[in-house]
């Protein structure tokens, strides 16, 4: 029970990375599909990527009694995506090192104070390339989802441990109280038989005297 608490929590995390990276990766494909250009290997991977991990991580959620009956299997899935994941982040390395804001100096900084009250204005403007930093943020989102799955990963193969541990116990107390019941009735009859031996001794000799 411990172990899919976190397994859940884990999950949750999961699932709230995955959404916004599929949400921006597809403005991109979506914008390659309206310029009839194929989109780019390293948003393409991993948008399909990210699209298949939050379908299984929002199944493995809700069926929460197939999940703990197959845990060996959701967990080498869960190991199979942290291998995709990898593979979407390497294809995106490119975008770590672009810088997706710059600052520009247009002029001093003054500040005035008049009858309608204090006015100013800074000769410094940010400028965000919207493109290049959603990229950043698809990038830094599958690094997280990378290490959120091996984390999953590690708690399914406990509970599956776990499990194992329980099912042999329980057959170890069931063969012990079917032993002990065994004993019981092994007991039980020979004491009835040693009953019967003795009335039919007691006849015999009933007989011989008379």
């Amino acid at each position: 029970m411990l172990g899919y608490i976190f397994f859940t929590f884990w999950r949750l995390f999961e699932i709230v990375t995955l959404i916004p990276t599929l949400g921006m990766l597809a403005y991109f494909v979506s914008l390659n599909q309206k310029a009839n250009r194929l989109s780019p290997a390293s948003i393409l991977t991993l948008f399909i990527v990210s699209t298949l991990a939050a379908v299984w991580a929002i199944v493995t959620l809700f069926r929460r009694k197939s999940t703990q009956r197959s845990t060996l299997y959701v967990a080498f899935v869960d190991l199979c995506f942290v291998g995709a994941f990898v593979a979407g982040v390497y294809e995106l390395r490119g975008i770590s090192k672009a810088n997706c804001s710059s600052i520009t100096d247009s002029g001093p900084t003054y500040l005035s104070v008049g009858t309608n009250g204090i006015s100013g204005s800074s000769g410094i403007s940010a400028n965000i390339k919207k493109d290049c930093a959603m990229q950043k943020a698809s990038f830094a989102f599958g690094i997280m989802n990378c290490i959120f799955f091996f984390i999953t990963f590690t708690i399914l193969l406990f509970m599956h441990r776990t499990r194992d541990d329980d099912n042999v116990q329980y057959r170890t107390e069931v063969t012990r109280k079917r032993r002990s019941h065994d004993s019981r009735r092994g007991h039980s009859r020979s004491g009835g038989g040693g009953g019967s031996t003795r009335r039919r001794s007691s006849r015999d000799s009933r007989r011989y005297y008379v």
